[in-house]
């Protein structure tokens, strides 16, 4: 066995390898950027250096800073995690050039497989079959464009050193073409380097299945099964499950055999998933999937199979590195019951989940039998924007698939976070969704039932403002009975008394809110209070056409209410769904957001990659105006009306913060006025 391991990676994968490598007795090292000083990983370690600037591409993407702090810590093998380095061929190569064991693949079979072009011409030779499209190297946009029309839309553009849904464009019509490809290239460009595509049929009723297959250096492959991953956005996982659904025998045999045939033709070692698109339309069949890429390090969604098979991944990736056998062959590896992971992201699934960033204020999970929780975060840390604003994994294991959903939607219920906007009540949504539970679903099911899963704008609901007012109440009434015991020796005086007693008029005070930004007002109605009671004893909240008189007399059903408590107000969640609320101070008023008009503002932290007007412009509605890049994805911003181009703010490659103004339009309103 190997006596220490570095872990070239940050966050939850990083903390995820130190548990089993301490577990199996190995010394542990991490690296972190100067974002990360403080993070979990760094305190699990046995050791720690740093490695650079918080961007990935002055850390943790920079080999040579890898390999020099491997030889400082006289680390025996590197474990890349996945993402940054885990799939760049160059990084197994240094690794082998310092001596120094690749915990992953040999460099080959990343090569061969890392090109998503050259690994669908080599699996075609393996007799794995490929969804038809054009793999080659030609990339005139023009000739790209016409082998899309001989396909036939709707048709995928594909990053060709892709991955995680990066590069990656569904294009309905011949006229969204162009856009769609500079995007996708641009993205490709961005995320790896290298701008070149593919394209291919888009599969009707796709479903994602995945196969995990294991090698060792004597020869030996087998797989551990299938996982369905057809729950996505934007070509991005949320929720995982082995096995999949409805899945025949017949079938998961063809698959798993042609994975580990797939695995036998680049020579592979180590952990790896080959990925298939499965045509559903008329439910799984055997004839009916199609290789997709190949994906050579451990994948974010390998607890599931963990959960069904009873094996630690992390251990077998571990002991192949060590030169050992699998621990078990094909014949002796068996499915037992069902597991689901859903991934919480610091994320706004009601603003087109664009990611959130800031500290998380209050962080617990939920738990109960068959629950585990994958995190590499903890109450205090904060979200930046260099990094994947992935939070936590939640993963549920049940002896059925039923059992799995329902623990994975309570584990999902008891969770709360407080400060970034997270896509929590979503996947509590998604986990209790009939078409979901009834396993009628496709890759795209979620952007049909975005309304029916709350990811859409959205008021803030009446109850939980409500219940923050009286909250935020409690706080003033205890404040001001503070300060009148401080002043007991002071004569009693009626104007101190905080019962809304009015003079010739109901007791009937306004109090002002601002609530996820906007102005609100609710109304206290005092009823007759007990004598002594301190606090809103005999308060009630009137708003939206309802009223609350207690903080645990919730007007409709629902999980209990966290409040969280900020400088000058409440971060409230309940069911998932957080709520900011905060008293309204007139002499606090941010005025640059006072009124918007005609403003285009950035919605995150990010850098702008591309300006698409200029000054004296006219647009219409809906307009593309510039286009950011926040956590690995590209966002584009978008003119709010007609009107004309008054002023642009930003060029690219500028950073900008969340609020910045990039440009500004007078609506053509105005101008007619």
């Amino acid at each position: 066995m190997l006596s220490s391991v570095l872990i070239a990676n940050r966050g939850e994968i990083a903390v995820r390898v130190i548990k089993t490598a301490r577990r199996l007795g190995l010394r542990t090292i991490a690296v972190y950027s100067e974002a990360d000083a403080g993070a979990m990983h760094v305190r699990m370690a046995d050791e720690a250096y740093a490695i650079g600037p918080a961007p990935a591409r002055d850390s943790y993407l920079v080999i040579d800073k890898i390999i020099a702090v491997a030889r400082q810590a006289g680390a025996e093998a590197i474990h890349p995690g996945y993402g940054f380095l885990s799939e760049r061929a160059e990084f197994a190569d240094a690794c082998a050039e310092a001596g120094i064991v690749f915990v992953g693949p040999p460099a080959s079979a990343i090569r061969a497989m890392g090109l998503k072009d050259g690994a669908k011409t080599l699996m075609q030779k393996a007799g794995v079959p490929v969804v038809p499209g054009y793999h080659g190297a030609m990339q005139d946009p023009k000739f790209l464009k016409e082998k899309a029309y001989e396909i036939g839309y709707p048709v995928l553009i594909k990053a060709v050193a892709g991955g995680g849904g990066k590069g990656m464009k569904k294009v309905e019509k011949l006229v969204d073409f162009d856009e769609a490809l500079a995007s996708a290239q641009r993205e490709a460009a961005s995320s790896f380097g290298d701008p070149r595509v593919l394209i291919e049929k888009y599969v009707q009723s796709p479903r994602h299945i995945e196969i995990q297959v294991f090698g060792d250096i004597q020869g030996n492959v087998v797989h551990l099964f299938e996982r369905d991953c057809s729950l996505q956005r934007r070509h991005q996982k949320v929720i995982e499950e082995a096995p999949a659904p409805d899945m025949p025998p017949a079938m998961r045999e063809a698959m798993g055999r042609a994975a580990v045939e797939a695995a036998k033709a680049v020579g592979y070692v180590g952990a790896g998933t080959v990925e298939f698109i499965a045509d559903g339309s008329n439910g799984l069949q055997p004839d009916k999937f199609y290789f997709m890429e190949m994906n050579t390090r451990l994948q974010v969604e390998h607890p599931v199979t963990e959960a069904i098979t009873g094996q630690d991944l992390v251990e077998w990736q571990l002991r192949v590195a060590s030169g050992e056998r699998l621990p078990l062959l094909q014949d002796e590896l068996q499915i037992h019951g069902h597991a689901v992971e859903a991934r919480l992201y610091a994320e706004d699934p009601e603003k087109g989940f664009l990611p959130s960033t800031g500290t998380l204020h209050r962080l617990s999970f939920g738990d109960g039998e068959g629950v585990r929780v994958d995190t590499g975060v903890q109450e205090g840390a904060e979200v930046s924007p260099f990094y994947d604003p992935m939070i936590a994994k939640v993963i549920a294991f049940g002896e059925t698939r039923d059992e799995a959903l329902d623990r994975l939607g309570q584990a999902l219920g008891g969770t709360v976070v407080a400060g970034p906007r997270t896509n929590l009540a979503f996947l509590k949504a998604l986990t209790e969704a009939p078409g979901f539970r009834s396993g009628h679903f496709d890759t795209g099911f979620i952007d049909r039932n975005l309304e029916a899963l709350g990811a859409v704008p959205r008021p803030a609901d009446p109850e939980t403002i409500r219940l923050a007012a009286l909250k935020l109440l409690e706080g003033i009434s205890g404040d001001l009975q503070w300060r009148a015991e401080t002043r007991s020796s002071e004569p009693a005086s009626p104007w101190g008394v905080s019962d809304g007693f009015q003079l010739g008029a109901p007791r009937r005070v306004a109090m002002p809110l601002i609530v996820d930004g906007e102005r609100v007002q609710v109304d206290l109605v005092w009823t007759a209070p007990r004598a002594g009671a301190a606090g809103p004893s005999g308060v009630r909240v009137v708003f939206g056409g309802g009223e609350s008189s207690s903080l645990h007399d919730h007007g409709d059903v629902g999980a209990e209410p966290t409040f969280t408590p900020t400088r000058d107000g409440l971060f409230v969640v309940r069911n998932g769904r957080q709520t900011d609320v905060r008293r309204f101070d007139p002499f606090d008023v941010d005025l640059d957001h006072l009124d918007g008009g005609g403003a285009v503002k950035a919605p995150m932290h990010g850098k702008v990659v591309a300006v698409l007007v200029e000054p004296g412009q006219q647009v219409a509605k809906g307009d593309r105006i510039a286009v950011i890049e926040a956590m690995k994805m590209e966002h584009t911003l978008v003119a709010p009306s007609d009107g004309t181009v008054t002023a642009v703010m930003v060029v690219a490659g500028d950073q900008v913060g969340e609020g910045a103004a990039v440009a500004t339009i007078e609506a053509a309103a105005e101008q007619a006025a």
